[in-house]
C-alpha cells in the first residue's frame, strides 16, 4: 500500500471515536488529505486532545443532516470514504433506540446516497459495522454467508448498516466493501463502561473490577491497530472483482470469556488481589459470539499483528500513560494554587 493514500482526498467519518483516531492516524503516516465530519465537540476526545485533529481538515454536521454529509464529500472532491461514524454503545441503544437508529442507519443512508450523488468522485468506500450484525446464532464462527439476524437495537442497526451498502452496490455500483470485526481494544477507548478500558481504570486506582454479566459470555478481541490496517487494506483493494461489494470478517479466530480477559489483566498488571464483582446484570446482549476470518486470510493474506497479551500490554502502558499525565497536570494545578496569595 505504500504511497496509495498520499495526497488522496479521504473522508473519515466517527473519527473522534476510538477506533476513528488509530484509523486517522494511520492516514496521517500515509500522507492522505483528511476530511473528518464532526457533530460534537468532545474536549475528551484522543483525536482532538493530541495534535492529530490539526492535521485534518474539520467539517461540523452530523452524519443526520443529508446537506452536512453531501457537502463534505462534493467541496472537498472525496476520493474515499471510510464510514466509521456510528452510535457504538449497546447499553445506550437499548436505552434510547431512536437515536441510535437516526444515527446508525439513517447516517448511512444519507452518506451512500451523498456518495451516489457523486460517483464521478469517490471511488472507494469502506462501511464499518460488527459481529452483532449477524445477532445470535447457535452455530459459531460466524461466516461472511450467515444471515443477518439483529434483534436488540443495536445489533438491528448494525445488520441494517450492511443491508444499505448492499443495496447501493447492487443496485447503483457504488464501490462499497463492508468490515465485521470483533470487539475492538487499544488505548484511546475513554468509553468507561466497555469491559478492557473499564478493568484497567479500576486496577490503576486499586478497586475491584465489576463485571456486568455472570463473566461467561464470550466474544473476538482485535486489537485496535490491526483494525486500522484491516481498513486500509479493503480500501486499497476495493475495486477487485473479488473484493468490491464484499463483506469481510477481522478477528482473532480464538474467542475469550470475559472472565479469561479480566484475569489477563489482573496478571499483567500485578492485581491478583482484587476479585472481580459479578453482578450478573447483563439484558438483552448475545452470549456467544465470534468471527471466521479466513476468508480475509485467503484473499489478503490477512491475520492479527498482536496477539491478546501483547495488545493487552500495550493497551495497559497507554493507559498509564493516560493516567500519569492526567495526574501530572493536577498535581501541577495544585502546587500552582498553593502558591497563590490567599484572599481576604
Amino acid at each position: 500500500m505504500k504511497g496509495f493514500f498520499n495526497d488522496k482526498n479521504v473522508l473519515v467519518t466517527g473519527a473522534t471515536g476510538f477506533l476513528g483516531y488509530w484509523l486517522t492516524k494511520a492516514l496521517v503516516r500515509e500522507k492522505a488529505q483528511i476530511v473528518i465530519l464532526v457533530r460534537d465537540h468532545d474536549p475528551q476526545s484522543t483525536l482532538i486532545q493530541s495534535d492529530l485533529i490539526q492535521q485534518t481538515r474539520v467539517i461540523h454536521g452530523a452524519l443526520e443532516d443529508f446537506v452536512s454529509v453531501e457537502r463534505a464529500i462534493n467541496e472537498h472532491e472525496i476520493d474515499t470514504v471510510f464510514h466509521l461514524g456510528a452510535q457504538t454503545i449497546v447499553g445506550t441503544a437499548l436505552r434510547n433506540p431512536l437515536s441510535t437508529f437516526e444515527s446508525n442507519i439513517r447516517g448511512t443512508y444519507n452518506l451512500l446516497e451523498a456518495c451516489r450523488q457523486h460517483k464521478n468522485l469517490v471511488k472507494r468506500i469502506v462501511v464499518a459495522s460488527s459481529d452483532k450484525a449477524y445477532g445470535s446464532s447457535p452455530t459459531l464462527p460466524y461466516t461472511e454467508e450467515m444471515p443477518l439476524r439483529g434483534q436488540h437495537p443495536y445489533d438491528v442497526s448494525k445488520s441494517c448498516t450492511d443491508l444499505l451498502s448492499d443495496t447501493y452496490h447492487h443496485t447503483y455500483g457504488l464501490p462499497i466493501v463492508i468490515a465485521r470485526c470483533g470487539n475492538l481494544y487499544g488505548g484511546g477507548d475513554l468509553n468507561w463502561s466497555r469491559l478492557i478500558p473499564g478493568t484497567i481504570k479500576n486496577f490503576h486506582s486499586h478497586i475491584a473490577p465489576v463485571i456486568r454479566s455472570d463473566g461467561t459470555y464470550t466474544r473476538d478481541y482485535l486489537y485496535v491497530e490491526d483494525a486500522a490496517q484491516a481498513y486500509l487494506m479493503l480500501a486499497f483493494h476495493a475495486n477487485k472483482e473479488n473484493v468490491r461489494g464484499q463483506a469481510f470478517n477481522f478477528g482473532p479466530n480464538k474467542p475469550y470469556s470475559v472472565l479469561e480477559i479480566v484475569s489477563s489483566l489482573q496478571r499483567l498488571m500485578g492485581r491478583s488481589d482484587l476479585a472481580p464483582q459479578i453482578r450478573n446484570e447483563a439484558k438483552e446482549e448475545i452470549r456467544n459470539q465470534s468471527l471466521d476470518s479466513q476468508k480475509a486470510r485467503k484473499i489478503f493474506d490477512w491475520q492479527p499483528l498482536f496477539t491478546l497479551e501483547e495488545g493487552l500490554q500495550h493497551t495497559i502502558n497507554w493507559y498509564r500513560n493516560y493516567f500519569k499525565n492526567m495526574l501530572t497536570e493536577d498535581t501541577t494545578y495544585e502546587s500552582r494554587k498553593r502558591k497563590l496569595p490567599l484572599l481576604p
